[in-house]
């Protein structure tokens, strides 16, 4: 039973979902990207290549080195612990994955060119790609696959994606291109984990001699020069690389302090290519710039610490949730570039089912923190992220002005990525405000948060055993309209606890010079279609 690397796994509006048993998913997407050049706004050709592996031929002529303007640092250089969107747009550049998404959602071929299900789905056997070496000269093969997963699973590593593995209990290597993992029960979802950057493959030397963190070494285009803590990471052309490309002769990531700094570092040929998310410098954007949009595959919520303070009461929580007109929340701080979403963005469901009210309700809201004993309101502090995004501070003053009026108050506090990212995974918070990833599969969205033991169990504040059985059923059942009821339920049962405020589902926008050609924007946020970029006039 062999997967199909064309199979769809995923969309944006309706349920896609590797289903269990290896049963094919069903087809369909609404990932489209729009491409806007002075205004007129044009559906990108089916035709595109998707960015993962470029087929085309090397153009006669490449080089150069691409300049990719972001507002934020990288935290790390480790992959299996990166959480901050500039460190993995940047590290899957360095690192391959097994599998890749495409900008359809669809998987294509990484390191693993092929994977079969057993027939009872408690065995997945993947085949790797032959003749690809790392960075250092070294020839890859399956003991870096077990190498890697083993880390991965290894509670000491504190990976982010060790809940997405949990299902292997064991791994054996055949042969040098051959890996095995015997699972503990049917888990169709593990093609589509093994596309995400936090399942890279490293070196099993690296992991031994322990320079993951400090000597980045992988199979990727683009091989690590220096990273300038603050200012950039450099990175030059891998020439050994398994994939067509790259044809540039290096990536430079330059942190620019603002996004009006960066709209003026294009007009002026300094940057190819920048991330912007603030819809004011967005609209200043003129021909012959391009600007690519694509649906986040991703959320914005209000984290809450359940427990800390006033918020250790459920309907405080649904009190600050029943306050916060998402609408207003988008047209006033996104410029309406967002849409109201509950838990999950591939699942349709209510984002207000669950919830004592049935859409923004102030007075609901001050009755509940009436009943709850904070009728006199009180203040919270709340920290956002710095650099991933310019509007998250326009975010935040927007809630902070909405909830004023049910007589909470926000202390605002603006971190930089380093020093958000520690607090937040070590919930050293009241609340938190910062884009949170989601995977084309439902399942992914929260194993790592809501489960009795997800990694970021502290960080999610909510846990029950009814819970734990949904999310498992969620994970084996094979129905697709079973499992869709299943992860409605799961909506349900977030929003009557609250441990979050789901806000809203934005968009990726990736402003483009005209020296640039062959970029692919990604609904991920991936930029790893630079490998396929060439530089010219």
């Amino acid at each position: 039973m062999a997967g199909r690397l064309s199979r769809m796994v995923a969309g944006i509006v309706v349920l896609l979902v590797v289903a269990s048993a290896c049963s094919p998913p069903p087809s369909g997407t609404d990932t489209e990207t729009t491409t806007t050049t002075q205004g007129t706004d044009t559906t990108a050709p089916d035709e595109q290549d998707d960015g993962t592996t470029d087929t085309t031929e090397a153009p006669d002529e490449g080089g150069g080195t691409v300049v990719v303007g972001r507002t934020g640092d990288i935290d790390n250089l480790d992959p299996h612990l990166a959480t901050a969107f500039q460190t993995i747009d940047a590290l899957q550049l360095v690192y391959d994955t097994l599998f890749e998404l495409d900008a359809d959602l669809e998987i294509q071929p990484g390191l693993a060119t092929d994977w079969e299900y057993s027939d009872d789905s408690t065995q997945l056997t993947l085949f790797l790609r032959e003749g690809v070496t790392f960075h250092d000269g070294q020839p890859f093969t399956s003991a870096d696959v077990q190498a890697s997963i083993e880390r991965i699973l290894d509670e000491e590593t504190g990976a982010v994606g060790r809940n997405f593995l949990l299902s292997i209990e064991e791994i054996s290597t055949p042969d040098d291109l051959t890996v095995v993992l015997g699972l503990s029960l049917p888990d169709g979802t593990l093609p589509t984990v093994l596309t995400r950057v936090n399942t890279s493959i490293m070196s099993a030397a690296a992991i031994e001699a322990g320079t993951v963190g400090t000597e980045p070494n992988g199979t990727g285009p683009f091989v690590f020069s220096e990273w300038n803590q603050g200012q950039s990471l450099e990175l030059t052309t891998f020439e050994d690389y398994w994939g067509e490309g790259p044809f540039v002769d290096g990536i430079s990531i330059r942190l620019l302090p603002e996004e009006s700094s960066m709209l003026a570092a294009l007009r002026a040929g300094e940057v190819h290519l920048a991330a912007m998310t603030d819809p004011a410098v967005i609209e200043q954007v003129e021909s012959p710039f391009t600007v690519e949009e694509t649906p986040a595959l991703g959320y914005f919520p209000f984290f809450l610490n359940s427990a800390r303070g006033p918020l250790q009461t459920k309907e405080v929580r649904q009190a600050i949730a029943c306050a916060i007109d998402r609408q207003e929340l988008i047209d006033v701080a996104l410029f309406g570039m967002g849409v109201e979403t509950g838990p999950y963005v591939t699942v349709p469901s209510d984002p207000w089912d669950g919830l004592p009210c049935d859409g923004p309700d102030k007075d609901l809201a001050r009755q509940l923190l009436a009943d709850a004993g904070f009728g006199d309101g009180f203040t919270i502090e709340t920290i956002i992220i710095a650099g991933e995004s310019e509007i998250n501070i326009n975010i935040g003053q927007n809630i902070q002005a909405q909830l004023s009026e049910i007589g909470v108050d926000l202390d605002l506090q603006l971190l930089e990525t380093n020093v958000y990212v520690d607090r937040w995974l070590a919930a050293d918070f009241d609340s938190a405000l910062s884009e949170n990833g989601a995977g084309p599969d439902p399942h992914h969205t929260y194993v790592r948060y809501f489960p009795s033991d997800g990694v970021f169990q502290n960080v999610a504040g909510f846990s029950s055993p009814e819970l734990d059985e949904l999310l498992r059923r969620g994970q084996t059942t094979t129905d697709l309209d079973e499992r869709a009821e299943i992860y409605q339920e799961v909506s349900r049962t977030l929003l009557d606890e609250s441990p979050w405020v789901w806000l809203f589902r934005g968009v990726r926008v990736r402003v483009v010079s005209p020296e640039l050609s062959g970029f692919v924007a990604h609904p991920t946020g991936s930029i790893k279609s630079l490998q396929s970029v060439t530089l010219g006039s």
